[in-house]
């Protein structure tokens, strides 16, 4: 039996319309999401949509030496997707789970004839799409333009978003992501620590001041995220 809407926690399944949820909720599967789990693996097709509930995905870029730099992030405001033509497409990106969490998943034939045959959610699943482009925007514009500080901020604050206050990474996998140096990680660690905005431990980091975070992001943070209350709704994680 398919799980009512008002009982989801994924954010952009709980905005569809009634009629659209319908169209996937059949195919809906609960799944758990471990920390390291690939959800897609770059040149390989696509196989399953994934809908998380909690935990935090990252999509990867990846150098021909196999390094690894992170481009976008999302959790239970959002979804996997990337998908056309199922049984054919792939793409050059690597998603998995960087925090583990749970939520749903559906085989890519279902998740595309459910667009097929609603316009409504085809124009849900774009609007998510451009949601997803300006987070990517701002990554490159972050890389580009923005201190270490500056961007280790921005990280935080887009963690905080999705899993709350306690974050659990160390600075090896921060650096990483964020393709610099461990001591550069280290080094802003210990700033935004000193300006009593974050509270480290070992393979942990807290939130202790999140306007001061917004304050230290420089402009980095907040434009994706608005967008994404235009164009889908709040991102909340308990069910409206």
């Amino acid at each position: 039996m398919a799980t009512p809407q008002s009982e989801i926690k994924n954010s952009f399944l709980r905005a569809l319309s009634p009629s659209d949820y319908k169209l996937l909720a059949e195919y809906l599967v609960p799944v758990a999401l471990p920390r390291r789990m690939n959800l897609i693996v770059e040149n390989h097709v696509i196989e399953r949509v994934f809908f998380p509930e909690s935990g935090l995905a990252s999509i990867v870029a990846l150098t021909p030496d196999r390094e690894m730099i992170e481009v976008g992030v999302f959790g239970f405001e959002g979804l996997s997707d990337f998908v056309l033509d199922p049984g054919k497409d792939q793409i050059p990106l690597r998603t998995f789970m960087q925090i583990d969490g749970a939520g749903w998943q559906v085989e890519t034939i279902p998740y595309a004839n459910a667009m097929q045959a609603s316009a409504t959610l085809r124009a849900a699943i774009t609007r998510y799409e451009q949601y997803r482009a300006m987070q990517f925007a701002y990554s490159c514009l972050a890389s580009g333009s923005f201190s270490i500080i500056e961007r280790l901020s921005r990280w935080l604050l887009m963690c905080q978003d999705r899993v709350g206050d306690d974050i659990r990474i160390t600075h090896d996998y921060l650096a990483t992501m964020l393709a610099v140096r461990r001591a550069g990680v280290t080094e802003a660690v210990q700033f935004l620590e000193g300006e009593y905005l974050i509270k480290a431990s070992r393979g942990a980091i807290r939130v202790i001041n999140r306007e001061g975070l917004i304050v230290s992001a420089a402009g980095s943070f907040g434009q994706p995220e608005a967008l994404y209350v235009r164009l889908i709704g709040p991102m909340t994680r308990s069910p409206s």
